[in-house]
């Protein structure tokens, strides 16, 4: 298999799988995300006093803290499993390792994010804070662990740009090979300076 045909197959391998995962309104990211974030928060919290989890909702100091989809941050993890899919000329075991380090980071940091949050869940202001966190402060985890990824695995490749430059290329019609015209030298042949002839009286 050719270089081209290679990266063609490559490209389609991704883009299927990114939308293969995100099939379901994200299903997958909720399905394993939601009780390892339930019981990282617990885990936390249980440095404070003794929580108590059901399902998705942990009772802690009599507070009732329910992790909801939001809270889970799905969206903002196929983001990030977007961008490092979606990134041409990685081989498999290096984006392997791109996806391993980028989610972890950005589990630790929710997490972070949802522990930050539970004293704040009696106040007033708890569902305007709760936004900004979910909207502005996800997406500067998100910006921030993929601009760390670039740095520290040296990628050279802009997502999806550079796959939709590729295709692009693909599209242009080779250009027709000229073929090289061979210019005749013209010789002039220098006129010799004409002898007038004088006529000489005698």
């Amino acid at each position: 298999m050719d270089k081209q045909s290679s990266k063609i197959l490559d490209l389609f391998a991704r883009y299927f799988t990114i939308l293969l995962v995100g099939i379901g309104n994200l299903y997958l990211f909720y399905k394993l995300l939601t009780p390892i974030t339930v019981r990282a928060v617990a885990t936390i919290l249980d440095i404070f006093s003794n929580p108590l989890v059901m399902n998705n909702t942990i009772l802690f100091k009599r507070v009732i803290i329910e992790i909801i989809p939001a809270g889970v941050a799905g969206s903002a993890f196929y983001l990030l499993f977007l961008l490092v899919v979606s990134t041409a000329e990685i081989d498999i075991k290096k984006r392997f390792l791109i996806l391993v380090t980028s989610i972890s980071i950005l589990f630790f940091l929710n997490t972070l994010r949802l522990v930050l949050l539970v004293p704040l869940i009696t106040t007033p202001y708890f569902d305007t804070i709760h936004w900004v966190f979910w909207h502005l402060i996800s997406t500067v985890f998100v910006v921030a662990v993929w601009i760390s990824m670039v740095y520290i695995y040296k990628i050279k490749t802009t997502p999806v740009y550079s796959d939709i430059k590729f295709l692009v290329s693909l599209l242009k019609p080779a250009k027709a090979q000229k073929k090289p015209v061979i210019k005749k030298s013209k010789v002039r042949a220098k006129k010799k300076p004409s002898k007038k002839i004088k006529n000489k009286k005698r």
